[in-house]
């Protein structure tokens, strides 16, 4: 252990000197690529603390106590051995998850879409309830979520819906709901109390930055239109609302949040270039997933991931066979217990798979 801490200790010195250096500093996608692993390196240097001091108080404990000249120190050295061994085993679990080599998109922002699928207004009415479900969540972890674009249902809920949330490992986090989420209960609209089964799809994108999606201007058409409401019915007589689309893969990306036809476009774009940057990662991820044999974060966005059943107060992530019977809890934004046991899943098959790091 002291072997791969010592080779992560020399990383971040060397890292810490390259984040000074002036041309780094000019050079945007590196600076921003070295800051985030002086980051996570800085992490593993206070764990690195730890474990030398534990394992310096093990060594000085035994020592004392194999001299055993005096009592009274024999019995303080007794307790800081026994906490020392409790620790060091802790710690080195600890020290094994964090040498997993990490996702570098798990720090990112995230763009996040909602759509409603089968089950009619029903199926609008659960993605409207998963929005408030993610929005609750990411307020009680201090994120921002701001709404890019939406089309609502006719009976309440969204037949779509995108929103970008900026935070710390947002997409690291969110990365996880992307999937097929299931919903079992009585809809409003049913006369005869018979439990309906339907479904909306979660699509969670890393936000991509400039330098991450190289755009040409060439290959996109824009389009302005008037901003919609409730209904379809326009809200403004200003064409602020924009359209893009990408001409080589077909991918659209619209943005009517914003009052300013400016911000709108801008906002458009970002969700294009994390579009872009997703097919590539889709196809890294599905690589990655048929390496190790998981569905914990395949990008299979097919993949029935969890269903909520209401009759029964009932949670369950299929992908790792979890089962809570806390729903009202989990809809009102208390997804943390389930986000990690997921964590731990990957966590759990990377372990295997870079088993070389233990």
């Amino acid at each position: 252990m002291l072997e791969k801490l010592q080779i992560v200790k020399q990383r971040f010195d060397e890292v810490s000197d390259l984040i000074i250096q002036p041309d780094i500093i000019t050079d945007q996608k590196r600076y921003v690529q070295l800051n985030r692993e002086y980051k996570d390196l800085r992490i593993l240097m206070d764990k690195r603390e730890l474990y030398l001091e534990f394992t310096s108080n093990l060594a000085e404990a035994e020592e004392i106590i194999a001299d055993g000249s005096d009592a009274e120190m024999v019995e303080m050295a007794k307790m800081q051995y026994e906490e020392a061994k409790e620790g060091i085993p802790k710690l080195e679990e600890e020290i094994k998850v964090l040498l997993i080599p990490k996702d570098p998109e798990d720090s990112k922002n995230a763009v996040v879409e909602l759509r409603a699928g089968t089950g009619g207004d029903e199926a609008s009415i659960f993605a409207g309830d998963l929005f408030r479900m993610y929005t609750k969540y990411c307020e009680g972890k201090g994120w921002n979520v701001s709404t890019v674009d939406f089309s609502e249902g006719t009976n309440g809920g969204f037949k779509e819906i995108q929103f970008e949330v900026n935070g710390e490992d947002v997409y690291g986090t969110l990365k996880f709901e992307a999937g097929v989420h299931r919903v079992q209960r009585v809809p409003q609209t049913e006369t005869q109390g018979r439990v309906h089964t339907s479904a909306a799809t979660v699509m969670v994108f890393p936000e991509a930055e400039e330098f991450d999606v190289e755009i040409n201007p060439k290959d996109v058409r824009i389009d302005f239109f008037c901003s919609s409401g409730p209904g379809g019915q326009s809200v403004n007589t200003t064409y602020s609302a924009v359209r893009l689309t990408h001409i080589p893969t077909g991918l659209v990306a619209q943005c009517q949040d914003q009052k300013s036809q400016h911000k709108n476009k801008e906002k458009a774009f970002k969700v294009l270039r994390s579009r872009l940057y997703d097919l590539e990662l889709a196809k890294k991820m599905e690589e990655d997933a048929a390496l190790r044999g998981t569905m914990v974060t395949s990008g299979d966005r097919s993949a029935k991931i969890r269903t909520y059943n209401y009759p029964q107060g009932r949670v369950t992530d299929h992908r790792i066979g979890l089962t809570l019977y806390d729903l009202s809890n989990i809809v009102n934004g208390d997804i943390q217990k389930i986000i990690d046991e997921l964590q731990l899943a990957e966590n759990t098959e990377k372990l295997k798979a870079n088993n070389d790091v233990i």
